[in-house]
C-alpha cells in the first residue's frame, strides 16, 4: 500500500497535477460501482456500489441491476472522469459523468445505490431523498443499510439475523 502511494505522489510531481485532469474514454460497465476505461478500473467516487444494501441475495440482485441499468445508460457516450485517488485494492477512485450528469449521483437518485455520507460528505443526499419520496429502485421495499449489515456480521451475527426486519429501512 505505501509502495502505490508513493508511486501516485511520483506521478503526481512528474505530472504537474495530470491526476486532478479530466479523461475521457469509453467505459464497460464493471459491476454497479466500477467502470473500465482504456485497461484501467475505475470506482465511482463516494461507495455507491458498496453502500448497496445487504439482505439475504438482495446484494447481488441489487449490484447485477445497477450494473445493467449504469450500461444501458451509459450505452456507446463517452464517460468524463477525473481521478481523484486510489482505493485500498489499487483501483483509481473517479467522479465520473456524461453529458455533465454525475454516474454516482445518477445511481443514488435512481435508487440503485445509497448515499453513503462517510465518503461522500452527503453530496447525494438530496438525490437520495429524491429517489426515496418517488420509491424508486431499492426505495420500494426495505432493506439494511451496508454499514450496519456488515458492522452486525463482523460482531459474529448471523447474516439472517443481521438482516431481518427488526434492522431494515424503513
Amino acid at each position: 500500500m505505501i509502495e502505490r502511494l508513493g508511486l501516485l505522489l511520483l506521478l503526481v510531481l512528474l505530472s504537474g497535477g495530470a491526476v486532478a485532469d479530466n479523461f475521457v474514454g469509453q467505459a464497460s460497465v464493471v459491476d454497479g460501482d466500477t467502470l473500465e476505461i482504456y485497461g484501467t478500473r475505475i470506482r465511482l467516487w463516494g461507495g455507491k456500489q458498496s453502500a448497496l444494501p445487504r439482505r439475504g441475495q438482495l446484494a447481488i440482485r441489487c449490484g447485477a441491476e445497477a450494473a445493467n441499468d449504469l450500461d444501458s445508460y451509459i450505452g456507446r457516450r463517452p464517460v468524463n472522469y477525473v481521478p481523484l485517488n486510489l482505493d485500498q485494492y489499487g483501483r483509481t477512485v473517479a467522479t465520473c459523468s456524461i453529458g455533465g450528469i454525475d454516474l454516482g449521483e445518477w445511481l443514488v437518485r435512481n435508487g440503485l445505490a445509497l448515499d453513503w455520507p462517510q465518503y461522500s460528505g452527503g453530496r447525494y443526499d438530496a438525490a437520495q431523498r429524491d429517489a426515496e419520496r418517488a420509491g424508486r429502485g431499492l426505495w420500494k421495499g426495505s432493506y439494511v443499510e451496508p454499514w450496519r449489515y456488515r458492522a452486525c456480521t463482523r460482531a459474529n451475527g448471523r447474516p439472517s439475523a443481521c438482516s431481518d426486519d427488526a434492522n431494515a429501512h424503513p
